[in-house]
């Protein structure tokens, strides 16, 4: 990085539309404003950065911003006056003010994860473009009343705050689909011994890396001759939360035909982390697509040649619905339904994981209320199958459209989408 920042000041990033920088820096280097007339994305996340300056507007055509893990106090009030900006993040800083001015108009992600913020200004009501809002391991335990303007808002991370209850409004708006409220005092985490027996750390063998998520990394594996998948977590605030209340929710979720088994939990790790020892998913299952882009924010990013049969989509569709009875039916709110957490084969087999952004139903909100906020992610899983199936009956293309209404108390409950699916299987 200290390569790009010398590249930088002798003028050899003329028209770069992105910069990333990350070298200690403890003031907004000048030169940066040489690429005024380019620059889309500004990365200074890993700096000891506490302010960007006043003229930060100049940059006309920044789009996103990172600043995460540097030393800010206050988000920038500055920030609010890009013209172009779409996308911020001010992850794991000191940040305890957010100033009424801080929203830029254009602002469709604001990632303020692991910070110390006790409460945000009403001035977020007038985000009206806001689709993702990430505010895991704050201070808060109330929402201004005027973000139930922000009807775009799709995504809500609230986990690890202080909430005891929750405004009403938050389920009225229209296309909030992905939630997060775990370990708030609202929501505790079930009082029961686990369910599940321990496993020694020296009983494993652990091989390759199979995937990586926010909250920890999942290795193939073997426990004798059994061959096992190893998910380790990693024990810090995430963007849903803490890797504890994804272990307890996913312990909770006991057993299903489509949810990954869980073999047993980790003991006697050398780093003291905790894990979890899954059944290992066959060869030809694979994510059914990979997560939101920058671009694309809140939806699923798929292969442009991906294409399912009618068959295969029934058989997810309704996997994954009777998976959301399961849970809800359990008091659990995955709070993450989205294809790149599903493992597929070209049958329609199905497995839903990752359970990092899911929360118990907490008293004080009616379960009916949390599962049509769920439906609304089924919905978008739906609209992203039938988009790329030629054969899809107009009876799936009704369905979607009740799961995506924006009445919110219009959208059918998972048992009733069940036994739609079923009866469009049906000969």
């Amino acid at each position: 990085m200290t390569d790009t920042l010398s590249l930088l000041r002798t003028g050899k990033l003329a028209g770069a539309t992105r910069l990333d920088l990350a070298c200690g820096l403890t003031e907004f280097p000048r030169e940066i404003f040489d690429l005024a007339e380019s620059l889309e994305v500004l990365n200074l996340t890993d700096n000891r950065l506490s302010s960007l300056p006043g003229d930060l507007h100049r940059l006309s055509k920044l789009k996103i911003l990172f600043c995460s893990s540097n030393e800010f106090r206050e988000l920038p009030a500055v920030i609010g006056q890009c013209p172009a900006l779409e996308m911020v993040a001010f992850k794991s800083n000191a940040i305890a003010k957010v100033p009424e001015e801080a929203f830029a108009p254009q602002l469709r992600w604001l990632i303020l994860t692991d910070n110390q913020i006790p409460e945000l200004p009403a001035s977020i009501g007038r985000c009206h473009r806001l689709q993702k809002l990430m505010l895991a391991g704050n201070r808060l335990s109330a929402l201004p009343a005027e973000m139930a303007n922000c009807h775009a808002l799709e995504l809500l991370r609230l986990s690890a705050n202080r909430f005891g209850s929750l405004p009403p409004w938050l389920f009225s708006l229209p296309r909030l689909a992905w939630l997060a409220i775990s370990g708030n005092p609202m929501s505790p985490s079930p009082d029961h011994a686990d369910p599940i027996g321990k496993i020694g750390w020296n009983e494993l063998q652990i091989h390759e890396v199979l995937g990586e998520g926010a909250s920890g990394t999942i290795h193939r594996a073997t426990w004798g001759e059994r061959l096992v998948a190893v998910k380790i977590f990693k024990g810090a605030m995430t963007s849903d939360g803490l890797p504890a209340d994804e272990m307890a929710a996913c312990l909770a979720a006991g057993s299903h035909p489509h949810l990954i088994p869980i073999v047993g939990k980790i003991a006697n790790h050398p780093q003291a982390a905790e894990g979890l020892v899954m059944e290992f998913i066959p060869d030809g299952f694979s994510s059914l697509a990979a997560a939101p882009s920058w671009e694309s924010c809140t939806r699923d990013v798929y292969d442009p040649d991906t294409r399912f049969g009618c068959d295969a989509l029934l058989g997810i569709a309704g996997s994954m619905a009777k998976v959301g009875s399961h849970l809800h039916a359990g008091g659990i709110l995955h709070g993450d339904l989205y294809a790149h957490n599903m493992l597929a084969n070209a049958a329609g087999e199905c497995y839903l994981g990752d359970f990092g952004a899911a929360s118990f139903h907490p008293p004080g909100v009616p379960a009916a209320a949390l599962e049509r906020l769920e439906v609304r992610a089924f919905g978008c899983l739906l609209e992203e199958l039938v988009d790329r199936c030629e054969d899809a009956p107009p009876a799936l293309r009704e369905l979607r459209d009740r799961c995506l209404s924006a009445r919110v108390a219009e959208r059918p409950p998972f048992a009733e989408i069940t036994r739609v699916l079923e009866d469009i299987v049906r000969p």
